[in-house]
């Protein structure tokens, strides 16, 4: 069980993780999300799943390569077995027939909207996609996402693709449209799903994220992923993943984000002193 199928660095330091799971495969649907635990010393992590065939009983993740455990992720081959890999865990993402739907994807959220957008494209929804990233190079799954987008905007910190900058350039982008679109959907990292929350709230159009805060067990018991949604205290992993982007308190969600930024630091030091390299697919220490 968990075996893994296919593991590929895609970009830099964004990597395709193909896991056998027939029984996440047959359930899973779009917003919700996994625990996957690489060895058996290793931290439970949450990501988002990005594509999956119940068929072959497969499901497909992309994540980035930033610290001990999910470069220990990186470093997995085909025919390896993940310690833990449990879900589908949190709320699917409500799909309707909402008229146009533009949806945002930064880094990891490349890979995490895809099936959402798959989803609201068969529902009858048009799709306006965005893509973000710091450069061209960056960029993925740009085909994927034109087999099923009425239109799409690149966005490049550097102009190397589509327009240069931030995810500031979506009002610019909005007001480009026939008309507003009348939902949005954003994922990515916390920055880009701030900042997008907060120039749409000027334009009063519903926008949702998901959220990705620290997580352990997923199912509401531990209490880690507690993040403040309308003034109220929600947990990450029962009540959403997703929320509405204008309720979130994302002073608090950042700083939680960083509590333990110091401490996985050290920990990638001690435990990883050489970098991991990869060549030809293969991770050296």
């Amino acid at each position: 069980m968990n075996k893994v199928i296919e593991r590929t660095m895609i970009v830099p330091n964004m990597h395709l993780l193909e896991i056998e799971t027939p029984e996440i495969a047959s359930k899973i649907k779009p917003g919700q999300f996994i625990i996957v635990r690489a060895n058996d010393e290793g931290e439970r992590i949450p990501l988002s799943v990005a594509d999956w065939n119940s068929e072959k009983g497969t499901i497909t993740i992309v994540f980035m390569e930033v610290g001990a455990s999910t470069g220990a992720l990186a470093c997995l081959q085909a025919g390896d077995e993940l310690a833990t890999c449990v879900g589908p865990l949190g709320n699917e993402t409500q799909i309707a027939n909402y008229g146009t739907v533009l949806c945002i994807g930064g880094c990891y959220g490349i890979g995490s909207i895809y099936p959402v957008a798959r989803a609201l494209k068969e529902a009858g929804n048009q799709i306006i996609t965005v893509l973000e990233a710091r450069s061209s190079y960056l960029l993925y799954w740009v085909k994927k996402f034109a087999t099923l987008s009425n239109k799409i905007f690149n966005i490049t910190r550097d102009g190397s693709l589509g327009m240069k900058g931030h995810i500031n350039r979506l009002t610019e982008i909005i007001n480009s449209l026939p008309k507003p679109p009348d939902r949005i959907i954003v994922n990515g990292c916390t920055y880009l799903m701030a900042h997008a929350s907060e120039l749409t709230r000027e334009l009063g159009i519903t926008t949702l994220v998901n959220l990705n805060p620290i997580m352990i067990d997923g199912t509401g018991m531990c209490g880690v992923c507690r993040v403040t949604v309308a003034d109220q205290r929600k947990f990450a992993c029962v009540d959403g993943p997703e929320f509405n982007g204008h309720e979130v308190d994302w002073k608090e969600f950042l700083a939680r984000r960083k509590a333990y930024m110091n401490e996985e630091t050290l920990f990638f030091r001690k435990s990883a002193p050489k970098p991991a390299v990869h060549k030809e697919g293969k991770c050296q220490a």
